[in-house]
């Protein structure tokens, strides 16, 4: 049985296609929120993101 730590990418990357969730809590809940990487919103998020530092700017 597979646990959420498994499924963290260099330590750092969550990738569970099966996963429903675009964003949950880091494996340490302390340091924050990161996105799920095997969710294709998680990309349109970085990519609206990314547009929004470029035009903002």
């Amino acid at each position: 049985m597979k646990t959420d730590s498994d499924y963290y990418k260099l330590g750092i990357f969550y990738f569970n296609p099966k996963d429903k969730r675009v964003i949950l809590p880091k494996m340490n809940a302390a340091l924050g929120w990161t996105l799920n990487f095997g969710n294709p919103i998680s990309y349109i998020i970085i990519i609206v993101f990314v547009l929004l530092l470029i035009f903002v700017s």
